[in-house]
């Protein structure tokens, strides 16, 4: 009894995917009727100018995690003395987390490596933007000051 039970479930299961398979083959099919006619000009098919590569980003603009990666890597690479690349991972993490300070204020000590002081200075007030009650507040008050009687002199000078 159960064995016929079986046998007619799995009969009906075979039946039933045979006429899935004949369906969506003819579904694949064109029509007969839908052939345009010779004398109308084809239209030209579109290129895809919209791919995965170019049109999605690398990474999620939002994303805390990373933004401490890329801080913590960061900070290596400024004590190895490669001041780009800790640049480059400081404004990751700009991206990662706009709200958070912190990034900035490393940022501003890289470009001050660096000897960039204009965006050393925007990084600098930036941190203080977003933390105005720092602790180390009137230190980076003290840096900005500094770089903007450096910058004066230097326009002072052209």
């Amino acid at each position: 009894m159960l064995q016929t039970r079986s046998l007619r479930n799995f009969a009906s299961l075979a039946i039933c995917a045979a006429l899935l398979c004949a369906t969506s083959m003819r579904a694949q099919d064109p029509p007969a009727s839908a052939s345009p006619a010779p004398s109308q000009p084809q239209p030209k098919p579109k290129k895809n100018v919209d791919s995965a590569v170019s049109s999605a980003p690398d990474q999620p603009q939002w994303d805390p995690l990373r933004a401490e990666k890329d801080l913590d890597v960061g900070k290596y690479y400024m004590k190895k003395g490669d001041i780009d690349a800790a640049i480059d991972r400081f404004e990751d993490a700009t991206t990662a987390k706009p709200g958070y300070a912190i990034p900035f204020l490393y940022l501003g000590e890289a470009y001050e490596k660096k000897g960039k002081k204009k965006p050393a200075l925007k990084a600098y007030q930036r941190y203080l933007d977003l933390y105005p009650h720092a602790e180390d507040g009137d230190k980076i008050r003290k840096k900005i000051e500094k770089l903007n009687k450096e910058i004066d002199k230097e326009k002072s000078k052209l």
